[in-house]
C-alpha cells in the first residue's frame, strides 16, 4: 500500500474500501465519538455511504487527498485517521487539521506527532499559508494536541448543530498556524 508520509513512530496512508471495518469500530467507539455525535453508535451503511466517499476523496489544489489512515508504524496496527483538507477544494491556501484516534492511541503523542508532520508538509510541499483547527471548547485534549503541534488560539464561536450533544453549550474553538509564524518557529 502506498505511503503517504512516516514520522518515526507513524504512517499515514491513503484510505481503501478495506478499511470500513477499522472505521466501523473507530466511529462506535461512544468515548472517541464523545466531542462528535455525542457517543451514539454509527451504522455500517453510514460508514459505506457518507463516511468512506469523504475520506476517499481526492483534492486537485493538493494533487492527493485529504485523509489519511494512520498505522502504527512497528506493528501496523490501524490508529485512526488525520485530516489535512483545503477549505477550498480550489485552493490550497486554508487546510483544516483534524484527527480521530482510537483510545489506545491516546496519549502517546500520536496526534501531535502526526499533526506536526502534516503541518510541516503542507507548508513545505503544498503551499499552504494557513492552517486551522476546530473543536468543542470543553475538549481539553484536541486542544492541547492543536497547541502541541504548533497552532494557537484564535476565537471561541457557537454554531447551530442539529442536536445539542453535552458541552456544546459552552461553544466551539478555532486554533490557527500561519505560514509566517510556522517560519518564524523553525
Amino acid at each position: 500500500m502506498p505511503v503517504f508520509l512516516e514520522t518515526e513512530r507513524l504512517v499515514l496512508r491513503p484510505f481503501t474500501e478495506a478499511d470500513a471495518e477499522h472505521l466501523f469500530a473507530l466511529d462506535n467507539d461512544p468515548v472517541v465519538m464523545r466531542f462528535v455525535n455525542g457517543g451514539k453508535p454509527v451504522g455500517r451503511e453510514s460508514i459505506r455511504a457518507r463516511t468512506l466517499p469523504r475520506l476517499l476523496r481526492d483534492y486537485p489544489c493538493l494533487g492527493t487527498r485529504g485523509y489519511w489512515a494512520v498505522e502504527e508504524k512497528a506493528t501496523g496496527t490501524f490508529l485512526g485517521w488525520f485530516e489535512f483538507r483545503p477549505l477550498d477544494a480550489h485552493s490550497a491556501a486554508v487546510v483544516e487539521l483534524g484527527y480521530r484516534l482510537n483510545r489506545a492511541a491516546w496519549g502517546k503523542g500520536h496526534a501531535t506527532e502526526g499533526s506536526r508532520a502534516l503541518i510541516d508538509k503542507g507548508f513545505t510541499d503544498f503551499g499552504v499559508q494557513r492552517v486551522t483547527a476546530n473543536t468543542m471548547a470543553v475538549n481539553t485534549r484536541s486542544r492541547r494536541v492543536m497547541e502541541r503541534a504548533g497552532l494557537s488560539f484564535l476565537r471561541n464561536f457557537t454554531e447551530d448543530w442539529p442536536e445539542t450533544i453535552e458541552g456544546s453549550e459552552h461553544g466551539e474553538v478555532e486554533y490557527e498556524l500561519t505560514l509566517a509564524d510556522w517560519e518564524e518557529r523553525r
